[in-house]
């Protein structure tokens, strides 16, 4: 069963780094990948998260000087997202 839940952006944050801090080389490689499966997912998620957040501040922004900034950050955040890692 698939559910989506919700989480503080922050909490997000906080977990991706203590599961960065895990050294898993000397498990087993079922655990590995699942490792690596969680890790690729979840970074993935916080950077469509801010891929979202950096699109809101092109709509919002206050003047064309400010829009285009945020779209030019926008659209570096998109190529990122896009590359693999």
């Amino acid at each position: 069963m698939d559910k989506n839940i919700t989480i503080p952006f922050s909490l997000l944050s906080r977990i991706i780094e203590l599961l960065d801090y895990w050294n898993v080389d000397e498990y087993c490689y079922s655990i590995q990948q699942d490792y690596s499966d969680v890790m690729f997912a979840l970074t993935k998620k916080k950077q469509s998260i801010e891929l979202r957040e950096a699109y809101a501040r092109i709509i919002y922004a206050e003047d064309d000087d400010a829009r285009h900034e945020a779209r030019m950050r926008y659209l570096q955040q998109k190529r990122e997202l896009n590359e693999p890692f």
